[in-house]
């Protein structure tokens, strides 16, 4: 995305009081004059930030169409403030709805098109939920998850601790895990499974009144594609389709793998 195409701008919100406090990093392109589009929401996986190749991408599709933008690091991600440790489902919820609320103040953004990755994918969901509960379930006008890990607390780290894991979460708080992805290990903490059963999903019909295209990998190591295919089982939606890639990874950031990204993202766009 070259200076050319975008007004892209970086700022920091305040999240939170006292001992919660903490800054969530964001950068916000507004819309061209006459843009008929939802605006485009990017939430990221757990350990991930939004200068990744996806949500580079998006940001700069967006900027190709002429609609905004918004994209942001939960706290103890990337360039927000905050320890990761003390990352929850509900904290890094509380964020991104301070982060949607900013966006409609400062970009006018109303309708808008959530992409989650991963945990990302999650968040999307619970996001929705907020919302409509609010009675500003409209203003989604649909979703695109990629590899979306919704209760992966619960549905896919619990049953697979190991005792040496359990004693360390009972012990310490916490448990490490080597990852592919980086040097350091993933950290899973106690109060964020405590927390991830109560941000559950999969319990029931997921009613969010909004199409949905997931895009899922069926050589993913840490999302099985059986883990997608029942996520649709609980979406109640007629429109939601589920785009299952043969030899697609977690990450998904091949440039085929993007390609359909834009193009998943572009139908959405002009549906609403």
């Amino acid at each position: 995305m070259t200076p050319e195409q975008t007004s892209e701008t970086s700022g920091r919100l305040a999240v939170g009081t006292g001992v919660d406090h903490r800054e969530v990093a964001m950068r916000l392109l507004p819309e061209r004059e006459g843009n008929p589009h939802p605006h485009l929401v990017w939430l990221g996986g757990y350990r991930s930030d939004m200068t990744g190749t996806k949500a580079v991408e998006l940001a700069s599709h967006a900027a190709g169409l002429g609609t905004g933008c918004v994209r942001f690091d939960y706290s103890g991600h990337g360039a927000s403030g905050g320890a990761f440790v003390d990352g929850t489902i509900s904290r890094w919820l509380e964020e991104t709805l301070a982060v949607v609320t900013h966006a409609r103040k400062h970009l006018g953004t109303r309708r808008m098109i959530l992409v989650g990755s991963s945990m990302g994918g999650w968040l999307a969901l619970r996001l929705a939920q907020e919302l409509r509960r609010s009675g500003q379930g409209s203003d989604i006008a649909g979703m695109v998850l990629i590899a979306p890990a919704p209760d992966f607390t619960s549905e896919l780290i619990e049953p697979n601790l190991t005792d040496a894991e359990r004693a360390s979460l009972s012990e310490r708080g916490y448990f490490e895990e080597p990852t592919p992805y980086g040097p350091d290990p993933n950290v899973y903490t106690l109060k964020l499974i405590e927390d991830g059963r109560l941000n559950r999903v999969l319990d029931g019909v997921i009613d969010l009144g909004c199409p949905i295209h997931v895009l899922q990998g069926m050589e993913d190591p840490d999302v099985p594609y059986t883990h997608a295919i029942r996520l649709m089982e609980h979406l109640s939606c007629d429109d939601a389709v589920l785009t299952l890639i043969r030899d697609g990874d977690h990450r998904l950031s091949r440039p085929e793998d993007i390609e359909k990204l834009k193009e998943a993202v572009s139908h959405l766009l002009n549906a609403a």
